[in-house]
């Protein structure tokens, strides 16, 4: 039986068995010699013979369970980071069977996280790489660019391709940068500095950020908050996730449009609301729009990436902050951002 290749077990079953056979050889001494108050003697030796049954089974079980407890111990450490936790295991039996998988499991998944997080580095050193390598022709491209269109300012086609030619380059850089800062988030190598900022501030510098376009396509930005709200945050990269919420909401809404920015707190909570009443996203795309590189088949939107509202959520989420949305087709878009400010720890 493999319940027996326990050491402790089988030792334990055999005190049991020598127990249980002095009793009864002693009991049939006693009967057969028909010693005076053998009753009385059968009666104390059955006491004896299960109290000690019961304390050899208490011992063994006390020590069982404090084995049991080690190892539970070691779990929690592997649990909470330490990953040179393990249970020991140098005895036999099923239970140090057990225990040695367990072991094997926490060596396995410390060799993929590794090899994971060496192909994070990788991926995020390979983009770096591509990324400072597209600067150079990029801006030599941005360069003869602006030449043409100063030389051909009485040529209206082709100042039109040139145009056009600035676009698809502003797209271009866009998508590298947004590579780069996804890559850095996903392989943890940037640090999130966090400091005690002021909402309104952050806000209203958005607004900047996008009003010339908004006046050029005739849309409206619209804020409304308390100024006195402090989050605990890096500015920057918060500022470049509402950013490319903002840009996004530009992007799907036609001339006449209004995006609203409503930024209010709670007893722990500090919300962020970016509304807007343009196209909306279909019911099908709800659930993705926040994957990257991912093309609605239902979008006319031509321009998109597919990065902006995923870098966006990295940074949200490295904050320790959520993100929602909720859409309706031709009525509008709401983005939902929350953030936990009750006993704030630094990232």
């Amino acid at each position: 039986m493999k319940i027996f290749t326990d050491k402790k077990i089988k030792f334990l079953f055999l005190r049991m068995t020598l127990y249980t056979l002095i009793f009864v050889l002693f009991s049939v001494f006693l009967i057969i010699f028909k010693i005076n108050n053998a009753e009385v003697y059968i009666t104390v030796s059955s006491i004896l013979a299960s109290l000690a049954v019961f304390a050899d089974c208490g011992i063994y079980f006390k020590n069982q369970n404090r084995i049991i407890e080690n190892a539970e111990m070691q779990i929690i450490k592997y649990i909470s980071g330490d990953e040179t936790a393990r249970i020991e295991c140098d005895n036999e039996g099923e239970l140090y069977k057990l225990f040695h998988k367990i072991n094997s499991l926490a060596s396995t998944l410390n060799a993929h996280a590794e090899n994971e997080l060496k192909s994070k580095e990788f991926l995020k050193n390979t983009i770096s790489d591509i990324s400072h390598q597209l600067k150079t022709p990029l801006t030599a491209l941005n360069i003869y660019n602006g030449i043409m269109q100063s030389e051909t300012k009485n040529l209206p086609e082709i100042q039109e391709f040139t145009t056009l030619t600035e676009q698809e380059l502003d797209r271009i850089e866009t998508l590298v940068q947004n590579l780069l800062k996804i890559t850095k988030l996903d392989a943890g190598t940037i640090i999130i500095d966090n400091s005690e900022e002021n909402l309104s501030d952050i806000i209203q510098t958005i607004k900047n950020h996008f009003s010339f376009r908004a006046e050029q396509e005739g849309k409206q930005i619209l804020l409304s908050g308390n100024d006195s709200i402090n989050l605990l945050c890096d500015r920057l990269w918060l500022t470049e996730a509402l950013d490319n919420i903002v840009k996004n909401a530009l992007d799907h809404t036609a001339k006449g449009g209004i995006i609203q920015i409503e930024y209010r707190q709670f007893t722990s909570v500090v919300q962020i609301i970016i509304k807007d009443n343009g196209s909306g996203i279909h019911p099908e795309d709800l659930h993705h729009i926040f994957k990257r590189f991912y093309r609605s088949r239902f979008s006319k939107d031509t321009q998109g990436i597919g990065l902006g509202l995923p870098l966006a959520k990295a940074i949200i989420e490295a904050h320790k902050g959520t993100i929602e949305v909720d859409s309706e087709p031709n009525k509008g878009t709401v983005f939902t951002i929350n953030f936990i400010t009750s006993n704030p720890t630094k990232l």
